[in-house]
């Protein structure tokens, strides 16, 4: 009688392979700071700003924030406001590139990726082209 009990508890506690509710939570956080990274995007006056989701198309990473600052120190300014926002929500970066020249900022938090560009640069990359099958999410 008591194997019964313990069968029934376990076919209604683990509805899902754990792995499965883990990575749809990651997943969900990842999107909810892809949005919270884009709205400092747009507070800071940056333009152009998409949110690209990957989740299926790159092995990389789940979302793109893509933005365009309009001078290097407010390039700067939305890296570190994005930056802090992150330690706050428990993320981590695990990667920036391009903060010295401000033409091209990179932050990568793993899931998501925040990518804060010149016009010069935007245009010249064109990454929505090259990620022209990602799903663009509203914010």
């Amino acid at each position: 009688m008591a194997e019964k009990k313990i069968t029934e508890a376990n076919s209604v506690e683990n509805p899902a392979p754990k792995g499965r509710r883990r990575r749809k939570k990651i997943t969900d956080e990842a999107k909810s700071f892809a949005i919270a990274a884009a709205n400092i995007a747009n507070e800071r006056h940056c333009s152009d700003i998409v949110i690209l989701d990957l989740r299926g198309i790159s092995p990389a990473t789940d979302y793109f924030v893509i933005a365009t600052g309009t001078s290097d120190r407010q390039m700067r300014t939305v890296a570190d406001e994005i930056y802090q926002a992150a330690k706050k929500q428990g993320q981590l970066c695990f990667g920036r590139a391009g903060y010295e020249q401000a033409r091209w900022i990179l932050l990568d938090f793993i899931d998501v990726v925040v990518h804060i560009f010149d016009s010069e640069y935007r245009d010249y990359y064109d990454l929505e082209l090259l990620w022209g099958d990602a799903k663009r999410i509203d914010y």
